[in-house]
């Protein structure tokens, strides 16, 4: 114990430097995928074809592919075409892109399981298609998605470690740059597996139980009813 405690003395600081580089690119990465999972979400259940085929295809790629292939194009293969991104960036891009995809199905799953009868309280009521979406479907349709959200985010946590491989400074690039120089393996990936468990269970999963109980206080549930 006092070994390991010597040890977070001296890498405390790295550790909690990539820490805060993981919390980043996780946060980011989860913008982009709720915006992405929506818009692939809501094209799927287009009724032009045009629109459902490209959200298609994009799910299909983007589910069917490897992250860590994913993120290898985006970093290494787009600047071929003159797209250049630095590695913050395309890291977080790539995580945010795949996980997009999975969210649209979460998406479309919920919007499909609202009652056939909202839709036409909100049709009798002469409302927009618009309208009929964000202020109907979609408020009823979140609180469905969110439990499936909780893991999905916990899923986009751990696809964050991938970005270590294109030199992104976040917590698996420094416990990995702490063990080549230790040799102290237990210690640095152990460290890490910790700490990644506890961004997990403390920060991501209160937070979307948190917010499935205010969803459900404001459509007039009881969480867990």
């Amino acid at each position: 114990m006092e070994h390991y405690l010597d040890f977070l003395v001296e890498y405390g600081p790295r550790f909690i430097d990539g820490t805060i580089v993981t919390v980043q690119q996780t946060v980011l990465a989860a913008l982009l995928a709720v915006a992405i999972a929506l818009l692939m979400g809501l094209m799927k259940l287009s009724k032009l074809v045009l629109v459902r085929s490209v959200a298609t295809t994009y799910i299909e790629i983007f589910r069917g592919t490897s992250l860590l292939i994913q993120l290898f194009w985006i970093f290494f293969v787009l600047p071929l075409f003159g797209i250049t991104l630095e590695k913050f960036t395309a890291g977080f891009i790539a995580v945010g892109m795949n996980l997009g995809a999975y969210g649209a199905e979460v998406v479309r799953g919920a919007i499909i399981s609202v009652p056939r009868g909202q839709y036409e309280v909100a049709i009798a009521l002469n409302l927009s298609p618009y309208k009929r979406m964000t202020r109907i479907i979609l408020p009823q349709a979140l609180l469905a998605m969110l439990p499936p959200w909780g893991n999905l985010f916990i899923e986009l946590l751990k696809g964050t470690a991938l970005v270590a491989l294109i030199s992104v400074t976040d917590l698996m690039f420094e416990a990995r740059q702490i063990n080549g120089s230790t040799f102290l393996s237990a210690e640095a990936f152990g460290t890490a597996l910790i700490i990644y468990y506890l961004l997990a269970r403390l920060l991501i999963s209160p937070s979307m139980l948190a917010l499935e109980r205010f969803m459900a206080r404001k459509m007039g549930r009881i969480p867990g009813a």
